[in-house]
Protein backbone atom coordinates (compact mmCIF):
# COMPACT_ATOMS: atom_id res chain seq x y z
CA UNK A 1 0.00 0.00 0.00
CA UNK A 2 1.26 3.37 -0.68
CA UNK A 3 0.04 7.10 -0.55
CA UNK A 4 -2.52 8.44 2.37
CA UNK A 5 -5.78 6.73 3.89
CA UNK A 6 -8.25 8.65 5.80
CA UNK A 7 -10.19 5.80 7.52
CA UNK A 8 -13.44 6.66 10.03
CA UNK A 9 -15.13 5.42 12.79
CA UNK A 10 -18.39 6.15 13.06
CA UNK A 11 -20.57 5.57 16.54
CA UNK A 12 -24.37 5.82 16.67
CA UNK A 13 -24.76 6.39 20.53
CA UNK A 14 -26.89 7.67 23.34
CA UNK A 15 -24.75 6.15 26.03
CA UNK A 16 -21.75 7.88 27.39
CA UNK A 17 -20.07 4.69 27.67
CA UNK A 18 -18.56 5.63 24.19
CA UNK A 19 -16.49 7.76 25.42
CA UNK A 20 -14.86 5.40 27.43
CA UNK A 21 -14.32 2.86 24.86
CA UNK A 22 -12.69 5.87 22.15
CA UNK A 23 -10.41 6.92 25.22
CA UNK A 24 -9.43 3.06 26.48
CA UNK A 25 -8.42 2.45 22.67
CA UNK A 26 -7.76 4.94 20.79
CA UNK A 27 -3.75 4.91 21.11
CA UNK A 28 -4.28 1.27 20.42
CA UNK A 29 -6.22 1.75 17.13
CA UNK A 30 -3.59 3.79 16.13
CA UNK A 31 -0.64 1.51 16.72
CA UNK A 32 -1.98 -0.97 14.34
CA UNK A 33 -1.08 1.51 11.42
CA UNK A 34 1.99 2.64 12.57
CA UNK A 35 4.95 0.17 10.58
CA UNK A 36 2.41 0.30 7.19
CA UNK A 37 4.00 1.98 3.90
CA UNK A 38 1.03 3.86 4.65
CA UNK A 39 -0.06 7.11 5.94
CA UNK A 40 -3.31 6.13 7.73
CA UNK A 41 -5.66 8.97 9.17
CA UNK A 42 -8.11 8.38 11.47
CA UNK A 43 -11.07 10.11 12.13
CA UNK A 44 -13.98 9.20 14.94
CA UNK A 45 -17.35 10.46 14.26
CA UNK A 46 -19.37 10.33 17.12
CA UNK A 47 -23.24 11.51 16.38
CA UNK A 48 -25.01 11.32 19.60
CA UNK A 49 -28.88 11.23 21.24
CA UNK A 50 -29.56 12.86 24.48
CA UNK A 51 -33.13 11.26 24.04
CA UNK A 52 -31.44 7.61 24.69
CA UNK A 53 -30.83 7.72 28.19
CA UNK A 54 -32.28 11.37 28.73
CA UNK A 55 -28.11 12.68 29.24
CA UNK A 56 -26.97 15.69 29.40
CA UNK A 57 -24.52 17.21 26.04
CA UNK A 58 -21.54 17.34 28.63
CA UNK A 59 -21.65 13.06 28.68
CA UNK A 60 -20.65 12.92 25.53
CA UNK A 61 -17.48 15.38 25.67
CA UNK A 62 -15.49 13.25 27.90
CA UNK A 63 -12.50 12.90 25.84
CA UNK A 64 -9.47 13.03 27.75
CA UNK A 65 -7.11 15.95 25.99
CA UNK A 66 -4.28 12.75 24.76
CA UNK A 67 -6.97 11.02 22.56
CA UNK A 68 -6.66 13.91 20.12
CA UNK A 69 -2.52 12.66 20.16
CA UNK A 70 -3.85 9.40 18.15
CA UNK A 71 -7.47 10.20 16.67
CA UNK A 72 -9.08 13.11 14.64
CA UNK A 73 -12.40 13.79 16.76
CA UNK A 74 -15.47 14.96 14.67
CA UNK A 75 -19.21 15.34 17.01
CA UNK A 76 -22.07 15.16 15.16
CA UNK A 77 -24.61 17.04 17.21
CA UNK A 78 -28.39 16.76 16.81
CA UNK A 79 -28.40 20.67 15.34
CA UNK A 80 -26.03 19.54 12.92
CA UNK A 81 -28.13 16.58 11.77
CA UNK A 82 -30.97 19.09 11.43
CA UNK A 83 -28.25 21.53 9.58
CA UNK A 84 -27.81 18.93 7.30
CA UNK A 85 -31.36 18.25 6.11
CA UNK A 86 -31.43 22.29 5.40
CA UNK A 87 -27.99 22.05 3.23
CA UNK A 88 -29.65 18.71 1.18
CA UNK A 89 -32.35 21.17 0.27
CA UNK A 90 -30.76 23.97 -0.10
CA UNK A 91 -27.79 22.70 -2.11
CA UNK A 92 -28.36 19.23 -3.34
CA UNK A 93 -31.60 20.21 -4.74
CA UNK A 94 -33.92 17.97 -2.55
CA UNK A 95 -37.56 18.37 -1.37
CA UNK A 96 -37.91 18.74 1.95
CA UNK A 97 -39.10 15.24 1.58
CA UNK A 98 -36.64 13.22 0.30
CA UNK A 99 -33.91 14.91 2.53
CA UNK A 100 -36.20 14.09 5.58
CA UNK A 101 -36.56 10.54 4.74
CA UNK A 102 -32.23 10.34 4.45
CA UNK A 103 -31.29 11.71 7.71
CA UNK A 104 -32.82 13.00 10.98
CA UNK A 105 -33.50 11.12 14.06
CA UNK A 106 -33.91 7.20 14.07
CA UNK A 107 -30.96 4.60 13.06
CA UNK A 108 -31.16 4.03 9.78
CA UNK A 109 -30.93 7.88 9.55
CA UNK A 110 -28.16 8.19 11.61
CA UNK A 111 -26.06 5.84 10.00
CA UNK A 112 -26.52 8.27 6.58
CA UNK A 113 -25.69 11.23 8.81
CA UNK A 114 -22.52 9.61 9.28
CA UNK A 115 -22.11 8.40 5.41
CA UNK A 116 -22.70 12.25 4.41
CA UNK A 117 -20.10 13.40 6.59
CA UNK A 118 -17.65 10.63 6.30
CA UNK A 119 -17.76 11.97 2.07
CA UNK A 120 -17.39 15.62 3.51
CA UNK A 121 -14.22 14.96 5.25
CA UNK A 122 -12.57 12.77 2.64
CA UNK A 123 -12.87 9.47 4.36
CA UNK A 124 -11.72 6.23 2.44
CA UNK A 125 -13.17 3.69 4.34
CA UNK A 126 -15.66 4.11 7.28
CA UNK A 127 -15.85 1.49 9.85
CA UNK A 128 -19.49 1.43 12.24
CA UNK A 129 -18.69 0.49 15.95
CA UNK A 130 -21.41 0.12 18.49
CA UNK A 131 -20.77 2.16 21.61
CA UNK A 132 -20.96 -1.22 23.76
CA UNK A 133 -18.63 -3.16 21.82
CA UNK A 134 -14.49 -3.58 22.76
CA UNK A 135 -12.18 -4.57 20.47
CA UNK A 136 -11.28 -8.36 22.00
CA UNK A 137 -12.06 -11.92 21.36
CA UNK A 138 -12.28 -14.31 24.41
CA UNK A 139 -12.34 -18.08 23.87
CA UNK A 140 -12.99 -20.78 25.85
CA UNK A 141 -11.30 -24.14 26.70
CA UNK A 142 -12.76 -26.08 29.13
CA UNK A 143 -13.28 -23.64 32.23
CA UNK A 144 -10.43 -21.52 31.41
CA UNK A 145 -11.01 -18.77 29.04
CA UNK A 146 -8.70 -16.43 27.52
CA UNK A 147 -8.74 -12.70 25.79
CA UNK A 148 -6.70 -11.68 22.85
CA UNK A 149 -6.85 -7.68 21.98
CA UNK A 150 -8.33 -7.89 18.28
CA UNK A 151 -6.71 -5.23 15.49
CA UNK A 152 -9.59 -4.04 14.07
CA UNK A 153 -8.51 -1.43 11.86
CA UNK A 154 -5.30 -3.19 10.43
CA UNK A 155 -7.55 -6.60 9.27
CA UNK A 156 -10.32 -3.85 7.96
CA UNK A 157 -7.43 -3.07 5.86
CA UNK A 158 -6.08 -6.35 4.89
CA UNK A 159 -9.25 -6.89 2.83
CA UNK A 160 -11.38 -3.37 1.98
CA UNK A 161 -9.30 -2.43 -0.79
CA UNK A 162 -10.52 -5.50 -2.81
CA UNK A 163 -14.24 -5.53 -1.43
CA UNK A 164 -17.47 -3.30 -1.15
CA UNK A 165 -17.75 -4.53 2.84
CA UNK A 166 -16.46 -5.84 5.06
CA UNK A 167 -17.71 -6.86 8.06
CA UNK A 168 -16.32 -8.95 11.29
CA UNK A 169 -17.37 -11.57 13.80
CA UNK A 170 -18.74 -10.68 17.04
CA UNK A 171 -18.52 -12.60 20.81
CA UNK A 172 -19.54 -11.73 24.37
CA UNK A 173 -23.55 -10.98 24.47
CA UNK A 174 -24.74 -12.74 21.27
CA UNK A 175 -28.39 -11.95 21.89
CA UNK A 176 -30.68 -10.74 24.70
CA UNK A 177 -32.79 -13.39 24.26
CA UNK A 178 -32.42 -15.41 28.20
CA UNK A 179 -32.45 -18.47 29.34
CA UNK A 180 -36.04 -19.52 30.76
CA UNK A 181 -36.86 -22.65 32.93
CA UNK A 182 -39.30 -24.93 31.49
CA UNK A 183 -42.26 -26.28 33.45
CA UNK A 184 -45.99 -27.14 33.65
CA UNK A 185 -46.66 -24.26 32.95
CA UNK A 186 -44.59 -22.87 30.34
CA UNK A 187 -42.85 -25.71 28.44
CA UNK A 188 -41.21 -25.94 25.33
CA UNK A 189 -43.32 -26.01 23.06
CA UNK A 190 -44.77 -22.70 24.49
CA UNK A 191 -41.36 -21.12 24.19
CA UNK A 192 -40.83 -22.24 20.54
CA UNK A 193 -44.06 -21.13 19.55
CA UNK A 194 -42.85 -17.81 20.91
CA UNK A 195 -39.83 -17.96 19.24
CA UNK A 196 -41.23 -19.00 16.26
CA UNK A 197 -43.79 -15.68 15.95
CA UNK A 198 -40.23 -13.27 16.23
CA UNK A 199 -38.07 -15.23 13.63
CA UNK A 200 -36.35 -13.78 11.29
CA UNK A 201 -33.11 -13.82 9.26
CA UNK A 202 -30.85 -14.47 12.31
CA UNK A 203 -33.59 -15.42 15.26
CA UNK A 204 -34.79 -18.95 14.71
CA UNK A 205 -35.96 -22.22 17.06
CA UNK A 206 -32.31 -24.10 16.42
CA UNK A 207 -30.03 -20.87 17.83
CA UNK A 208 -32.57 -20.30 20.23
CA UNK A 209 -31.88 -23.93 21.25
CA UNK A 210 -28.18 -22.85 21.91
CA UNK A 211 -29.06 -20.42 24.49
CA UNK A 212 -30.16 -23.70 26.91
CA UNK A 213 -26.47 -24.87 27.19
CA UNK A 214 -24.60 -23.81 30.32
CA UNK A 215 -23.02 -20.37 28.47
CA UNK A 216 -26.94 -18.88 27.84
CA UNK A 217 -26.81 -16.41 25.47
CA UNK A 218 -22.74 -15.77 25.74
CA UNK A 219 -20.89 -16.38 22.98
CA UNK A 220 -16.93 -17.13 22.68
CA UNK A 221 -14.75 -16.51 19.78
CA UNK A 222 -13.24 -19.99 18.24
CA UNK A 223 -9.36 -19.90 17.14
CA UNK A 224 -10.98 -21.75 14.28
CA UNK A 225 -11.88 -18.39 12.80
CA UNK A 226 -9.19 -16.17 14.34
CA UNK A 227 -6.56 -18.64 12.26
CA UNK A 228 -9.12 -18.33 9.22
CA UNK A 229 -8.45 -16.60 6.07
CA UNK A 230 -11.17 -13.53 4.87
CA UNK A 231 -13.80 -15.11 2.66
CA UNK A 232 -17.08 -13.32 0.46
CA UNK A 233 -19.93 -13.78 1.92
CA UNK A 234 -22.22 -12.26 -0.48
CA UNK A 235 -23.34 -14.70 -3.53
CA UNK A 236 -25.31 -12.99 -6.30
CA UNK A 237 -29.32 -13.37 -5.80
CA UNK A 238 -28.70 -13.86 -1.55
CA UNK A 239 -28.79 -11.56 0.84
CA UNK A 240 -25.79 -11.74 3.21
CA UNK A 241 -26.07 -11.21 6.88
CA UNK A 242 -24.48 -8.08 8.39
CA UNK A 243 -24.09 -6.55 11.65
CA UNK A 244 -24.49 -2.95 12.26
CA UNK A 245 -20.96 -2.79 13.72
CA UNK A 246 -17.62 -4.16 13.05
CA UNK A 247 -18.93 -3.13 9.50
CA UNK A 248 -16.57 -1.53 7.24
CA UNK A 249 -18.21 0.39 3.93
CA UNK A 250 -15.33 1.40 1.66
CA UNK A 251 -16.12 4.57 -0.06
CA UNK A 252 -13.87 4.66 -2.77
CA UNK A 253 -16.52 2.07 -4.34
CA UNK A 254 -19.89 4.30 -3.62
CA UNK A 255 -21.41 2.89 -6.67
CA UNK A 256 -21.52 -0.45 -4.25
CA UNK A 257 -22.50 1.31 -0.92
CA UNK A 258 -26.51 1.61 0.05
CA UNK A 259 -28.02 3.25 2.04
CA UNK A 260 -29.39 2.70 5.13
CA UNK A 261 -33.24 2.55 6.33
CA UNK A 262 -35.47 1.28 8.89
CA UNK A 263 -39.71 1.33 9.25
CA UNK A 264 -40.73 4.27 11.38
CA UNK A 265 -39.70 3.15 15.06
CA UNK A 266 -38.45 0.05 14.23
CA UNK A 267 -34.78 -1.39 14.04
CA UNK A 268 -33.17 -3.45 11.39
CA UNK A 269 -31.76 -0.83 9.54
CA UNK A 270 -29.07 -3.13 9.03
CA UNK A 271 -31.00 -5.84 7.48
CA UNK A 272 -32.41 -3.31 5.23
CA UNK A 273 -28.98 -2.24 4.21
CA UNK A 274 -27.90 -6.11 3.63
CA UNK A 275 -31.05 -6.05 1.31
CA UNK A 276 -30.38 -3.49 -0.67
CA UNK A 277 -26.55 -4.83 -1.66
CA UNK A 278 -28.26 -7.35 -3.49
CA UNK A 279 -29.45 -5.27 -6.85
CA UNK A 280 -25.92 -3.36 -6.42
CA UNK A 281 -24.43 -6.92 -6.54
CA UNK A 282 -21.97 -5.64 -3.99
CA UNK A 283 -19.02 -7.88 -2.77
CA UNK A 284 -19.07 -8.14 1.37
CA UNK A 285 -16.14 -10.34 2.89
CA UNK A 286 -15.76 -11.47 6.02
CA UNK A 287 -12.62 -10.74 8.14
CA UNK A 288 -11.65 -12.65 10.89
CA UNK A 289 -11.72 -9.87 13.73
CA UNK A 290 -13.85 -10.00 16.88
CA UNK A 291 -15.29 -7.41 18.85
CA UNK A 292 -17.08 -8.20 22.55
CA UNK A 293 -20.23 -7.30 22.55
CA UNK A 294 -20.88 -5.96 26.22
CA UNK A 295 -25.04 -5.41 25.64
CA UNK A 296 -25.78 -4.47 29.26
CA UNK A 297 -22.55 -2.94 30.29
CA UNK A 298 -21.83 -5.40 32.38
CA UNK A 299 -17.76 -5.65 31.57
CA UNK A 300 -16.65 -2.49 31.50
CA UNK A 301 -13.52 -3.47 33.28
CA UNK A 302 -12.22 -5.21 30.16
CA UNK A 303 -11.47 -1.51 29.14
CA UNK A 304 -8.84 -1.29 32.15
CA UNK A 305 -7.52 -4.80 30.87
CA UNK A 306 -9.25 -6.75 33.95
CA UNK A 307 -9.58 -9.85 32.17
CA UNK A 308 -11.56 -12.49 34.08
CA UNK A 309 -10.09 -15.78 34.22
CA UNK A 310 -13.47 -18.36 34.68
CA UNK A 311 -15.98 -18.68 32.29
CA UNK A 312 -18.66 -15.66 32.01
CA UNK A 313 -22.67 -15.63 33.21
CA UNK A 314 -25.51 -13.07 33.02
CA UNK A 315 -28.30 -14.18 34.66
CA UNK A 316 -31.99 -13.33 33.70
CA UNK A 317 -32.24 -11.17 36.70
CA UNK A 318 -28.95 -8.83 35.92
CA UNK A 319 -29.83 -5.37 34.29
CA UNK A 320 -33.21 -5.10 33.59
CA UNK A 321 -32.39 -8.11 31.02
CA UNK A 322 -36.25 -9.13 30.97
CA UNK A 323 -37.22 -5.50 29.69
CA UNK A 324 -34.21 -5.49 27.22
CA UNK A 325 -35.72 -8.93 25.54
CA UNK A 326 -38.84 -7.20 25.72
CA UNK A 327 -37.75 -4.47 23.74
CA UNK A 328 -35.42 -6.26 21.35
CA UNK A 329 -38.60 -8.69 20.37
CA UNK A 330 -41.13 -5.23 19.46
CA UNK A 331 -38.42 -4.52 17.47
CA UNK A 332 -37.48 -7.64 15.65
CA UNK A 333 -41.48 -7.79 14.87
CA UNK A 334 -41.83 -3.84 13.24
CA UNK A 335 -38.86 -4.87 10.79
CA UNK A 336 -40.19 -8.35 10.01
CA UNK A 337 -43.24 -7.40 7.39
CA UNK A 338 -40.74 -5.48 5.45
CA UNK A 339 -37.87 -7.66 5.52
CA UNK A 340 -39.88 -10.65 4.21
CA UNK A 341 -41.55 -8.65 1.90
CA UNK A 342 -38.30 -7.54 0.06
CA UNK A 343 -37.28 -10.82 -0.01
CA UNK A 344 -39.46 -13.76 -0.36
CA UNK A 345 -42.61 -11.89 -1.63
CA UNK A 346 -44.24 -14.99 -2.67
CA UNK A 347 -44.97 -15.97 0.35
CA UNK A 348 -45.55 -13.31 2.70
CA UNK A 349 -48.54 -13.23 3.45
CA UNK A 350 -48.06 -17.30 4.71
CA UNK A 351 -44.76 -15.51 7.13
CA UNK A 352 -46.91 -13.34 8.51
CA UNK A 353 -50.15 -14.48 8.77
CA UNK A 354 -48.23 -17.80 10.56
CA UNK A 355 -46.16 -15.33 12.76
CA UNK A 356 -49.71 -14.24 13.95
CA UNK A 357 -50.50 -17.64 15.07
CA UNK A 358 -47.61 -18.48 16.68
CA UNK A 359 -47.68 -15.62 18.63
CA UNK A 360 -51.54 -16.07 19.71
CA UNK A 361 -50.76 -19.31 20.94
CA UNK A 362 -47.91 -17.87 23.02
CA UNK A 363 -47.84 -14.20 24.40
CA UNK A 364 -50.39 -15.05 27.35
CA UNK A 365 -47.90 -17.64 28.24
CA UNK A 366 -44.57 -16.01 28.19
CA UNK A 367 -46.18 -12.76 29.85
CA UNK A 368 -46.42 -14.50 33.29
CA UNK A 369 -42.57 -15.69 32.59
CA UNK A 370 -41.86 -11.76 32.56
CA UNK A 371 -43.31 -9.91 35.38
CA UNK A 372 -42.71 -6.56 33.24
CA UNK A 373 -43.80 -7.66 30.12
CA UNK A 374 -47.26 -7.71 28.07
CA UNK A 375 -45.99 -9.33 24.87
CA UNK A 376 -49.51 -9.43 23.52
CA UNK A 377 -48.19 -6.10 22.22
CA UNK A 378 -46.36 -7.60 19.73
CA UNK A 379 -49.41 -8.81 17.89
CA UNK A 380 -50.81 -5.34 17.19
CA UNK A 381 -46.82 -4.01 16.33
CA UNK A 382 -47.12 -7.11 13.97
CA UNK A 383 -50.94 -5.82 12.49
CA UNK A 384 -49.77 -2.50 12.25
CA UNK A 385 -46.46 -2.75 10.36
CA UNK A 386 -47.82 -5.56 8.10
CA UNK A 387 -50.90 -2.97 7.06
CA UNK A 388 -48.41 -0.28 6.42
CA UNK A 389 -45.25 -2.63 4.46
CA UNK A 390 -46.05 -1.32 1.00
CA UNK A 391 -45.96 2.34 2.40
CA UNK A 392 -42.43 1.50 4.57
CA UNK A 393 -41.00 -0.71 0.66
CA UNK A 394 -41.60 2.52 -0.90
CA UNK A 395 -39.52 4.63 1.38
CA UNK A 396 -36.60 2.23 1.55
CA UNK A 397 -36.59 2.32 -2.28
CA UNK A 398 -36.98 6.04 -1.70
CA UNK A 399 -33.93 6.63 0.46
CA UNK A 400 -31.59 4.91 -1.67
CA UNK A 401 -32.66 6.03 -4.85
CA UNK A 402 -32.17 10.01 -3.06
CA UNK A 403 -28.84 8.18 -1.89
CA UNK A 404 -27.92 7.48 -5.01
CA UNK A 405 -28.78 10.42 -6.35
CA UNK A 406 -26.56 12.88 -4.23
CA UNK A 407 -23.34 10.70 -3.12
CA UNK A 408 -21.57 11.36 -6.01
CA UNK A 409 -22.03 15.13 -6.15
CA UNK A 410 -21.08 15.61 -2.06
CA UNK A 411 -18.13 13.16 -2.18
CA UNK A 412 -16.91 15.65 -6.12
CA UNK A 413 -17.70 18.23 -3.96
CA UNK A 414 -15.53 17.80 -0.59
Amino acid sequence: MNGNINFGIGFITGRPNVCKIINSYCKYLNSQVQNLDINVNITVFILFDLGYQFTTRTDFYSILPETYKYVNIKYITPEEVDETIKILISKYGLKTSEAEIFTGKGYGKARNAILYYALKEKIDYLLFWDDDEYPLAVTRENDKISWKKQPTILKHLEVIKDSDITCGYRCGVMSPIPYIKYNKDFTEENYKDFINGISNEVISWDEVKKTRKKDGFLGYATNEILNSDPRVISKKGEVPIIYGSNLCLNLEHLDKIPAFYNPPGARGEDSMFACATVPKETKVTSVPVYHFHDGFLKFTGLMKDKFPTKPLSVELEDNGIEQRFYKATLGWTKYKPLYFYINDRKNYRKIIDNSLNYLEKSVDIMSKQFNTCDFRNLIQELQVYDKSVETHYNEYLEVNRVWDEIKFKIKEEN
